[in-house]
């Protein structure tokens, strides 16, 4: 089995003439993006080593090792940025820290309990904040369905690891619409 990758950035696009790139980092402290060892795109075909020139917020501009002009670094416009599990450092459990690529794959029980339990398939972040996708199975009479919902305390009351589940209040209590 191969070894479990985590995101840890995105190529944005090229920077300047000379090869370097835009990225956003997903790093607790963005800044961290290359202290991980070599990335490698999403489908594995290009491995890099990365060097930060210089980094506002989560975006940096950076060197990949083997980009030498702009026309390659637009090609990785997009690309996804991937680095070993094992190289990032290990959490302490009861921290309540965790990394949000683990929760992929955990049952999801609802506080509500009026849906069938569910599961984690994905952790998302388009900019305002990180969302859960939720795969809830049919229900007789209904179909299937994906639900997004906010990744914060509010909606995720609990994340348990060790026994391989999450606690989320459902979509009509979080909206208002149901009893709490």
């Amino acid at each position: 089995m191969p070894e479990k990758r985590i995101c840890v950035g995105v190529v944005l696009g090229a920077h300047g003439v000379r090869g370097q790139v835009r990225i956003r980092s997903f790093t607790e402290r963005p800044e961290d993006i290359s202290a991980f060892g070599p990335v490698e795109t999403g489908d594995g075909a290009h491995r890099f080593t990365l060097k930060l020139s210089r980094i506002k917020g989560d975006v940096g501009v950076a060197w990949l090792q083997g980009v030498e002009d702009r026309m390659a670094a637009e090609a990785l416009k997009g690309s996804q940025l991937f680095v070993a599990r094992s190289a990032l450092p290990e959490l302490k459990a009861e921290e309540d820290a965790f990394y949000l690529a683990d929760l992929i794959g955990l049952t999801v029980r609802w506080l509500d309990a009026d849906r069938p339990e569910g599961k984690v398939v994905a952790m998302h972040n388009f900019g305002a904040g990180d969302l859960v996708e939720i795969e809830v199975p049919a229900r007789p009479g209904a179909k299937a369905e994906n639900l997004m919902l906010t990744f914060d305390r509010e909606v995720v009351r609990e994340v348990n690891l060790a026994e391989g589940y999450i606690t989320v209040f459902s979509p009509a209590v979080v909206m208002g619409e149901g009893k709490e």
